[in-house]
């Protein structure tokens, strides 16, 4: 219960900035008190705010990151000066790097002692208030900016004595308005339509502006009316349902082979919201090589940056989308063949679950999880093989139910993700896809799921071993394998139950039916290990600077040594 002294109390700038949040619909936070930011926290006893006490301020970044990524709201996070500050960096850069809105809060040593190497002082990058009369203003361009345009994080660096300063005089805190991205200009529009409408073998090439710009339906309308072959990036994944007809799966390094094959011979690429990330395109001067580039995105700057544009459509992607379905009302016959052709391919090289043997398939349990889990749960994951076998053989309906580490690759991404996830979704089914190894980088946040009885579901893949680094070793150099043994990982069931957390391991085939089943149904949070085999690879694979044509299905090493006629590569 609050004091009365508390609340009797005269507003001072932390004061203010509780108030200020809660205006801009905050509700939850996570963060780690310190020094630097104690008068903060002393305001939150005060406020309506949720604030969610993290193990490490690496874990409330990626909190923020995964409750933002699943809400589409701004994720808030808080933490100390100096490590408390860096610590929180990975998240900021994760966020940064895959448009993630986020507000981060961060304590500074007081402003006389800036410069002087104060203890826990860092210089950190960010809108820093000099005094408490900026707070208005730094607070409503943080939120801003977080959210118009390309979204993103942004750092509010706030000095001890501006928290404690008085803010008595400070007018009560209103959000800035968002500028929507401008409507495309109606001659790219219309460039873009006469582009597709004379094409006969177009792609639609989807990807995490599409959810961006709030324009999945005004896709899937288009998709549906005009039926053009779609492919997505890792982050489109869910725009279209992976069942439709036109879903050619996700494209690009261990995408499916019906959608690199399709955009290497299409003739136009009608590029939505994606940024043709070397991941996605292979080797760039190879990429798409009959194709002429239509691009829609509300970032200008993306387009014509790798990709020369044909066609360059800046501005809001959701009202572009509705000017090209306005204009095909219907598919184009001059294109049955292509469709015809893709349709094919998607048939011929379906992914393949029968496995022999009795080791659990990963892509089989993972194809599984996503048919018995709820249509809208939130799958989130960490980084490496795991993570490709979830965006080749999980299904999503959105892609917020999608949370997952692209532009920056973030280890240890996936726990506190999660947990951002469930806060945000609190009557939603969230779970965690995690490798033995990113599992170890935020471990620590068992607690904080424990402590909150945050009812996320955990499938650990355990391979023992760093699984995609132990596939590159193998594949790329020539079998030296360096560093990437994980034969000593803990017992990860007894691991949970030490922090409270209901667990079991798995490590036959015949037991992955019933594992989920008791997965799902635990009420609270729950881990099920997975034992897998630690030979076992992401397939298909593009090669490191090779065209997306290039595609292996097995070691082409192993190939030849178990086909000893065969012609070497």
């Amino acid at each position: 219960m609050n004091s009365p002294t508390h609340r009797s109390a005269p507003p001072n700038g932390a004061r203010w900035l509780t108030q200020a949040l809660e205006a801009e619909g905050v509700r939850t936070l996570f963060g780690y008190p310190g020094g630097t930011i104690m008068p903060f926290y002393d305001a939150l006893v005060d406020s309506s705010l949720k604030h969610i006490l993290v193990r490490h301020e690496q874990g409330a970044a990626l909190a923020a990151n995964g409750f933002a990524r699943a809400s589409g709201q701004v994720g808030v996070c808080v933490a100390t000066s100096g490590p408390g500050a860096s610590n929180l960096v990975t998240g900021i850069a994760d966020a940064m790097l895959d448009s993630v809105p986020m507000v981060c809060i961060t304590g500074q040593v007081g402003t006389p002692l800036l410069g002087t190497d104060a203890f826990q002082e860092l210089d950190v990058f960010g809108l820093t208030l000099p005094s408490v009369d900026d707070l208005p203003r730094v607070v409503a361009d943080a939120f801003r900016i977080a959210r118009e345009g390309r979204p993103g994080p942004v750092l509010i660096d706030l000095p001890k004595d501006v928290q404690l300063a008085d803010a008595s005089h400070l007018p009560a805190h209103l959000p800035a308005s968002v500028e929507p991205p401008a409507a495309a200009a109606d001659a790219a529009i219309a460039e873009a339509i006469a582009a597709l409408a004379a094409a006969e073998k177009p792609v639609v090439y989807g990807g995490g502006g599409i959810a961006l710009g709030e324009a999945v339906q005004d896709l899937r309308d288009f998709v549906e009316a005009s039926a053009i072959p779609t492919v997505m990036t890792l982050r489109g994944l869910g725009a279209l349902p992976p069942q439709h007809p036109q879903s050619l799966g996700m494209l690009g390094m261990h995408g499916t082979r019906a959608a690199n094959m399709a955009v290497q011979e299409s003739d136009l690429l009608l590029v939505l919201g994606a940024r043709f990330d070397d991941r996605a395109t292979g080797k760039l001067a190879e990429f798409a090589p009959f194709a002429r580039v239509v691009h829609i995105d509300a970032d200008a700057y993306e387009i014509s940056k790798l990709r020369s544009a044909d066609v360059a459509v800046p501005g809001n992607v959701s009202h572009a989308i509705r000017a090209l379905r306005a204009a095909f009302p219907s598919p184009k016959a001059h294109q049955d063949a292509w469709r015809k052709r893709c349709a094919q391919h998607r048939d011929r090289f379906a992914a393949r679950y029968d496995a022999p043997g009795q080791h659990i398939y990963a892509p089989a349990l993972l194809k599984r999880l996503s048919e018995v889990a709820p249509a809208d749960a939130v799958i989130a994951c960490d980084v490496g093989q795991h993570q490709m076998w979830v965006a080749q053989h999980c299904r999503f309906n959105h892609p917020r139910n999608h949370l997952t580490s692209g532009a920056l690759g973030t280890m240890g991404f996936g726990l506190p993700a999660a947990m951002g996830a469930q806060f945000a979704c609190p009557d939603r089914t969230v779970v965690l896809v995690s490798g033995d190894g990113s599992f170890m980088m935020n471990v620590q946040e068992l607690t904080t799921i424990a402590r909150c009885r945050l009812p996320v579901k955990i499938v650990l893949l355990d391979n023992s071993s760093l699984g995609m680094v132990r596939q590159w070793q193998e594949l790329f150099f020539a079998e030296r394998y360096s560093e990437i043994d994980l034969s000593d990982n803990p017992d990860f069931v007894a691991l949970a139950k030490v922090f409270g957390i209901a667990a079991t391991r798995i490590d036959n085939r015949d037991d992955v039916e019933g594992g989920l089943a008791a997965l799902l149904a635990e009420p609270g949070p729950a881990l099920l290990h997975v034992a897998i085999d630690a030979r076992a690879n992401v397939w298909p694979l593009v090669p490191p600077n090779t065209a997306n044509s290039t595609m292996l299905e097995s070691n082409p090493a192993h190939v030849r040594q178990e086909t000893p006629n065969a012609i070497p590569a």
